[in-house]
């Protein structure tokens, strides 16, 4: 009977409420912690410094010719008053030109006043004015001219008839190809300067794409979901 009692009054007691504690939810806050330290830290882009400035060439002294027909300073070439860019020049050459006709007829001339002295022909006065002008026609071919040949880069080739003796052309057109070669050096190297500059660019904007999208996959990868 006590026993009866006992369970009679437990199943008269009241049921015990169920504490209405709502679970706890995740915050967007509490996971940034977390996706950062499972993607690690991202990588920072900033400006990528360009290359180095190529420095300018040194000034060198402008040259004349004697005669004032060729004027040559460090980037152009003036011959007969006509420029030309040392850049869009390739290379000069000098070349001496005999004159055949003028040699021709001084040495066809000397040889007919020489026979017709030697038979007789001709007196000596007439003779000896006739040799000497036959010898001068004869020099006057055998000099001839210098010709001077540009070499133009994807154009027609100039040339120019340059009187004179021939080795202070030949020393001048030694030094127009040399500040040619310079120039074309130079820009040579400005223009890979450039380029590795352009390349260092590119592969910036690629590493900076890549690390976006890596940080996009590991978002939408993350198994953790905010409510």
């Amino acid at each position: 009977m006590a026993v009866s009692e006992q369970m009679n009054d437990l199943e008269a007691q009241p049921p015990a409420e169920n504490a209405s504690v709502a679970p706890e939810q995740l915050s967007g806050a509490a996971l940034v912690p977390t996706l950062t330290a499972a993607s690690g830290p991202t990588p920072a882009f900033g400006p990528t410094p360009g290359p180095p400035p190529i420095p300018g060439l040194p000034p060198l002294p402008p040259l004349r010719s004697d005669d004032g027909r060729v004027v040559l300073t460090d980037t152009t070439l003036t011959v007969r008053e006509q420029p030309f860019l040392l850049l869009e020049l390739e290379r000069a050459e000098l070349t001496p030109v005999r004159w055949i006709l003028w040699y021709l007829l001084g040495g066809l001339g000397l040889a007919f006043v020489m026979i017709a002295f030697l038979q007789n022909w001709l007196h000596t006065g007439p003779a000896m004015l006739g040799m000497a002008l036959t010898a001068l026609l004869l020099a006057y071919g055998h000099r001839g001219t210098n010709r001077l040949r540009l070499h133009r880069l994807g154009r027609e080739m100039v040339n120019f008839a340059l009187p004179g003796e021939t080795p202070p052309w030949q020393r001048l057109t030694a030094e127009v190809n040399r500040r040619i070669a310079r120039v074309h050096d130079h820009a040579a190297r400005e223009a890979a300067a450039l380029l590795a500059a352009a390349d260092e660019a590119t592969r910036q904007a690629a590493l900076a794409a890549q690390a976006a999208a890596e940080a996009d996959e590991n978002t939408n990868n993350n198994p953790l979901t905010v409510n």
